[in-house]
């Protein structure tokens, strides 16, 4: 093929880039999309989604969760609505509220067993990802969290091209291997010239009940100069607490109390909204 096919002719204006990004409904409402990202999998992705989510719903703002982990969806499971289906109205799938009213739309939710493996390929599961935006009945919602899942394959590449994401939280863990991780995640946002609002590490430090000393189970953490090499803010340190995992499992996420996590809520809500 002629190079001449890869620009515009001498004197012309370059032509658009094209823009894939898929309208919602008109009964959907969504002011802010945030996306909950890792460059790997088992780093405690989806329970800071579920905790972020939580946190900023106490805060009395409007709030919905897409759980773009089609393959791996444990969204239902920490907030206890795992026995739940999505119904209709109006065509569009309504999704699942939580005890606090937080609307929840997930692969999980479709199936008449939650144990059923969906074995999709790329383009069916990215296809699916934009139904839940498209063809669910979100209502009113101030921030619909994303929870992406790991890597920067098909479905992130999708959520960042289809939905309107104004911001990323990137989630790590302490591991020596976290800086080539993060360095992946970062990059690919900024490619897609979306804004990193900063990182999260989860099973940061473990505190002893005993003496009350803080043990880093996994090593040393190098989080913060890593946020400092590429520019971005550590916004929470995330302990390794057998009562956080007691909640998810029983489905009472919601019930957590997570100082540690302010800093993050600020991050993703700061003052653009008005509850």
């Amino acid at each position: 093929m002629s190079d001449t096919c890869n620009s515009a002719p001498q004197g012309m204006p370059e032509p658009p880039k094209p823009n894939f990004q898929v309208p919602s409904n008109e009964n959907s409402n969504i002011c802010h999309v945030i996306a909950i990202m890792s460059g790997k999998g088992g780093v405690g992705k989806s329970l800071m989604t579920s905790l972020l989510a939580s946190r900023v719903s106490e805060a009395g703002y409007r709030v919905g969760i897409l759980d773009a982990d089609i393959t791996g969806p444990s969204i239902p499971k920490a907030f206890g609505v795992d026995g739940q289906s999505l119904h209709s109205r109006e065509n569009l799938m309504v999704p699942a509220e939580t005890k606090s009213g937080i609307k929840i739309v997930s692969s999980n939710l479709l199936l008449d067993d939650d144990t059923e493996p969906l074995i999709w390929r790329g383009p069916m599961i990215a296809s699916v990802v934009k139904q839940f935006w498209s063809d669910v009945y979100w209502g009113d919602v101030d921030y619909l969290f994303v929870d992406m899942p790991p890597g920067t394959g098909d479905v992130p590449l999708t959520v960042f091209q289809s939905l309107p994401v104004e911001g990323i939280v990137v989630v790590t863990s302490p591991q020596e291997l976290v800086s080539m991780i993060v360095e992946k995640a970062v990059n690919m946002a900024r490619q897609m010239n979306v804004p990193i609002l900063g990182l999260v590490e989860n099973l940061s430090y473990y505190e002893c009940p005993d003496c009350g000393k803080a043990h880093s189970i996994f090593g040393e953490s190098h989080i913060d100069e890593i946020a400092k090499t590429y520019g971005v803010k550590v916004l929470a340190k995330a302990p390794i607490d057998a009562n956080i995992a007691a909640a998810v499992d029983a489905g009472k996420v919601e019930t957590l109390t997570v100082p540690w996590l302010d800093g993050a809520v600020a991050a993703v809500t700061g003052d653009k909204t008005d509850k």
